[in-house]
């Protein structure tokens, strides 16, 4: 029976859905026309196997996006990575239009992430009070994919994995690890990029009939 749920955060709850028109616009001024869907989709291939920081910067996200340039068949130029930072540096949050069922849940809910301790505050700005436990890993020492997150996340709620439902929207940063600890884990996947996975559900709004 499950009691408790976590979410991941970026990409499952809350999201940067303009960033890719704007990788898109600064694609364009440099006279390279490239569908979003493609963008979109060689972006999440490569955020699965790229390590974000807890805190990002401009030499993180200038490495990130010239594998991401490499990946369209574009060669990386300084002139086209400042394009793209400037375009894409401090865009805004936004939560999924989804994420309200999160005020359906009755069970005690909350979040683990890969993010800094910022992150409660940005929580409580667009949910409000609604999550139990906040954990992230800059606070806890150690992060997503390590099996070590999951155990401490645990251990600080008290409940057993086999009484956990996760969610997230990454094979290797949600999915796997925290399946091998016995935790019920779903993949939440909006744009349909999985179509064959097992832990697949397009929509938050299935949450509701695992509970």
């Amino acid at each position: 029976m499950i009691k408790y749920i976590f979410f991941d955060v970026s990409g499952t709850i809350l999201g940067k859905p303009i960033l890719f028109q704007k990788i898109n616009e600064a694609l364009n001024t440099f006279g390279y026309i490239i569908s979003l869907d493609e963008i979109k989709y060689k972006h999440k291939l490569l955020s699965e196997i790229i390590h974000f920081p807890d805190r990002t910067d401009v030499e993180f996200y200038n490495y990130f996006n010239a594998e991401l340039l490499r990946l369209l068949g574009i060669i990386p130029t300084e002139e086209l990575l400042s394009a793209i930072f400037e375009s894409c540096t401090y865009l805004p949050w936004e939560k999924f239009e989804d994420s309200k069922v999160l005020t359906e849940i009755e069970i005690p809910i909350g979040v683990i992430s890969n993010f800094n301790g910022t992150l409660k505050d940005k929580l409580n700005q667009f949910f409000g009070p609604v999550f139990k436990d906040i954990l992230v890993s800059e606070e806890l020492g150690i992060a997503k994919p390590k099996i070590g997150f999951y155990q401490k996340a645990l251990d600080t709620i008290g409940y057993d994995a086999s009484e956990i439902l996760y969610i997230g929207d990454s094979m290797k940063l949600d999915i796997e690890p925290a399946s091998q600890l016995g935790i019920k884990s779903l993949l939440i996947d909006r744009d349909d990029f999985y179509k064959k996975s097992s832990y697949k559900i397009s929509s938050l709004n299935e949450i509701l009939k695992y509970i």
